[in-house]
């Protein structure tokens, strides 16, 4: 499973911010990664200027082997608390998805 990571010119830190994200992705979806070819996270910060609650985005968009792409967003008041909400988010859709297919296959 690769895992992609763009941010918007408001976030900072970018190499150790990717190297986090990558980490939560691969711990969260562990489990479903044979399904998984990428996973695409797009993080932004949408009042710059100034600080305001649930203003941090993060987009996730799995890609599934033969299947269409999965997208989940999260707002949260921190990137981090994005990033772990978009993952479970993630991991709950995927489950269920694939549950859904093997259901269909059987």
């Amino acid at each position: 499973m690769q895992v992609q990571v763009s941010t918007d010119h408001n976030i900072e830190g970018r190499e150790a911010l990717a190297a986090h994200v990558e980490a939560v992705v691969i711990d969260t979806l562990n489990n479903l990664s044979d399904h998984i070819t990428r996973v695409e996270v797009h993080l932004g910060d949408e009042v710059s200027h100034k600080a305001g609650l649930n203003d941090k985005r993060c987009m996730m968009e799995a890609r599934l082997e033969g299947r269409q792409p999965i997208a989940v967003t999260d707002h949260a008041d921190t990137i981090d608390q994005a990033i772990r909400g978009a993952a479970d988010k993630l991991h709950r859709v995927l489950e269920s998805t694939l549950a859904r297919v093997r259901a269909k296959q059987s």
